[in-house]
C-alpha cells in the first residue's frame, strides 16, 4: 500500500507492503539517501517505488531523529525548487582500528565517511599489551578533544589479519605468538561500553570501497590488498561475502607456478608477494626500506629494482585475476592496501600486459579508490553500517573474532 504500481526497483531498495514493515521501509529510504545523496523526496519515491505520502512520513521521521538533513534547494527546474536530502555527518560517529604486522592505524569517522581524526603508528610487530594501550590512548584523545560526540558513537570496529600471531613471515619475533591466545574481542569490550565489531582486514577494506569508494559503480568486486601479507576481500551484489568458514578471499593461499623447465615449482602467492617480500628483495640488493613511504624516496637504482620486482610479480597477479574471473566472475578486481598509489599504478600497468584486452570474460582491473587507510575505514564502516541500516551491515561482526588454525579445523 506504500508503493507505486509498476515501479522499477533496485534489488536492495525494495520495500515491503505489510503493516509491520516500518523499520524495513525506513532502512530502504536511509540506504537510498546514503547511496544517492543529494537526492530529493520525489527521486527517492521513484527509486524505491514508495508513494510520495509514504516517503514524506519516513523522511520526516529521519529528520526528527537527526539522521538526515535538508541540504539545499535545487533550482533551474519547473515549479517549486526541490529540497535535497543528505545524511547528517554529525548524526553518528565510529572509530575504526586496523592492526597489522607493520602498523596500527586508528580513525575517528563521521556518518558520511569523513575522517575527523587519525592516529597512526608505523611500527612492526606491535604486541597485544601495547596495542591495547595505544588504542585506549587514541580513543581518549578523540573524546577529550571533542573530535567525536561520544553519545553518538555507533561503535568501534577492528580490522586485523586472521591468524595474526600464527602465520610465519620474515622477521617475526617469537613473542608475536602472544596474539594466538589473546582474546582481542574481550579486551576491546573491557575498554569501551560501545559495541565492538571485528572483521578480517582485507574484507574490511572491501567494505570501505563498497560504502565509500568504487561500490557506487560496482556492486560485485574482488579486493586484493598488498600489505605486510597479501589479502583479499569479496563483495557480491553489494554484500561482503565471508564464506562458510570465514576464509573467502584468502588469496595468499593461491598456488602459483614459478619458473620454467626443470626450475619449475609451485608456491603460494603469499610466499612471494607482499610488502615484506619487496623489502627483502631490495635488501638483498643493498637497498634498505622499512616503510611503504620509503619506496617513494628511492634513487634511480632503487626505483629500477622496485620496477623489476613489480614486473615479476605482475605475471603472478595476472594469473590470480584470471582465476578470480573464472571462479567468481565479478565486475571488477581492485588492487589496494598499503603499497603507495604511484607504485600500485605501475604494478597494474604491468599486470595489464599479461591480460588479453580482447577477453571480455575478464573483470576490469582498477586501483582501489581508498588508499593505505582502507582497512581502518572499513573497520569504522562496520558500526556505521549498523547504525544507518545499510545493506553492508552484518550481525556476525558483533561476535566474530580473528580465526585461528584450530578454529578452522574444528568448523
Amino acid at each position: 500500500m506504500n508503493q507505486t504500481p509498476g515501479a522499477r526497483l533496485s534489488p536492495d531498495l525494495t520495500g515491503a507492503n505489510v503493516e509491520d514493515a516500518g523499520e524495513h521501509n525506513r532502512a530502504v529510504v536511509l540506504r537510498c539517501i546514503h547511496r544517492q545523496a543529494p537526492i530529493s523526496r520525489a527521486e527517492i519515491a521513484r527509486r524505491t517505488g514508495f508513494t510520495k505520502p509514504a516517503i514524506a512520513r519516513i523522511v520526516d521521521r529521519l529528520l526528527d531523529e537527526g539522521l538526515i538533513m535538508e541540504a539545499r534547494r535545487r533550482h533551474g527546474l519547473r515549479g517549486q525548487p526541490a529540497i535535497e536530502l543528505e545524511i547528517n555527518p554529525d548524526s553518528c560517529f565510529a572509530i575504526g582500528i586496523n592492526i597489522d604486522r607493520d602498523h596500527l592505524t586508528i580513525l575517528a569517522v563521521d556518518a558520511v565517511g569523513n575522517v575527523r581524526a587519525r592516529v597512526h603508528h608505523e611500527k612492526r610487530f606491535i604486541l597485544p599489551a601495547e596495542f591495547l594501550q595505544l588504542t585506549a590512548d587514541a580513543i581518549s584523545h578523540f573524546q577529550r578533544s571533542r573530535l567525536i560526540d561520544d553519545a553518538r558513537l555507533a561503535g568501534i570496529g577492528l580490522a586485523m589479519p586472521d591468524w595474526l600471531g600464527e602465520i610465519s613471515l620474515l622477521g617475526k619475533p617469537k613473542a608475536y605468538q602472544e596474539w594466538t591466545d589473546f582474546d582481542v574481542r574481550a579486551a576491546l569490550e573491557n575498554l569501551t561500553q560501545h559495541p565492538v565489531f571485528i572483521e578480517n582486514e582485507a574484507n574490511a577494506a572491501a567494505l570501505a570501497e563498497l560504502d565509500y569508494g568504487l561500490g557506487a559503480e560496482s556492486s560485485s568486486f574482488f579486493y586484493i590488498a598488498v600489505n605486510a601479507c597479501p589479502g583479499g576481500g569479496l563483495v557480491l551484489d553489494g554484500n561482503g561475502h565471508r564464506g562458510a568458514m570465514g576464509l573467502s578471499g584468502e588469496i595468499g593461499w593461491l598456488p602459483i607456478a614459478d619458473g620454467d623447465g626443470e626450475a619449475h615449482k609451485v608456491q603460494l602467492l603469499g610466499e612471494i608477494f607482499s610488502l615484506f617480500f619487496l623489502y627483502d628483495f631490495l635488501a638483498r640488493h643493498g637497498v634498505e626500506v622499512s616503510f611503504p613511504q620509503d619506496l617513494l624516496t628511492l634513487d634511480a637504482r632503487g626505483k629500477r629494482l622496485v620496477s623489476q620486482w613489480l614486473k615479476e610479480m605482475s605475471a603472478h597477479l595476472a594469473v590470480a585475476v584470471k582465476h578470480i574471473a573464472m571462479i567468481v566472475d565479478p565486475d571488477a578486481v581492485l588492487v589496494g592496501g598499503r603499497l603507495p598509489i604511484r607504485i600500485v599504478d605501475e604494478l597494474l600497468r604491468y599486470v595489464h600486459e599479461h591480460l588479453d584486452p580482447e577477453d571480455t570474460n575478464l573483470p576490469s582491473l582498477h586501483r582501489a579508490s581508498i588508499g593505505e587507510d582502507a582497512s581502518a575505514m572499513g573497520a569504522a564502516a562496520m558500526p556505521m553500517a549498523a547504525a544507518l541500516m545499510l545493506a553492508s551491515a552484518d550481525v556476525a561482526q558483533r561476535t566474530r573474532s580473528p580465526l585461528k588454525f584450530m578454529d578452522r579445523l574444528n568448523n
